[in-house]
């Protein structure tokens, strides 16, 4: 069975004024000051409005942005990525794909050995589901990205 994410009206309506700024009105929150930025739980990071789940702690690493860095998103079809030309640069802009969230910037500078890319998202726009929460919160799919050692995936 395939689960449907949308952007969810009561989600949004619980939403902090941050929150709402960065991901509804594509605003950008404070670097190293931010609740996910030095997270080094395992876990998935899901859209805060949707529920659809974008990146993995398996492919977050520290980047020395201040922002939550990731290689790559869990689910190629969660993340929809277009060009920004706001602020006087040209930038690709990272928005989740069901709930239409503004999640960042994607940069080429990332781990090359890992693909050379690095998703700078903003915490604002996530909700993190620690791995030991992911069958109880429906994300049960996702469990095989952090098999522990000795215990099968």
């Amino acid at each position: 069975m395939t689960k449907t994410y949308r952007k969810n009206p009561d989600a949004l309506s619980q939403l902090t004024p941050e929150q709402y700024r960065v991901t509804q009105t594509d605003g950008t929150e404070r670097p190293f000051g931010n609740e996910y930025w030095d997270n080094k739980e395992p876990g998935l990071y899901v859209d805060l409005v949707s529920g659809e789940p974008l990146f993995a702690s398996v492919d977050k690493f520290d980047s020395g942005s201040g922002w939550p860095s990731f290689t790559r998103p869990v689910d190629a079809d969660n993340v929809v990525e277009n060009r920004d030309i706001s602020h006087g640069m040209v930038r690709t802009e990272v928005r989740s794909t069901h709930g239409d969230s503004h999640l960042g910037h994607v940069f080429p500078d990332g781990p090359r050995e890992a693909g050379g890319l690095r998703y700078c998202i903003n915490s604002a726009s996530l909700r993190f589901v620690r791995r030991d929460d992911l069958a109880s919160e429906g994300y049960g799919e996702f469990e095989r990205l952090f098999a522990r050692e000795g215990e099968d995936a």
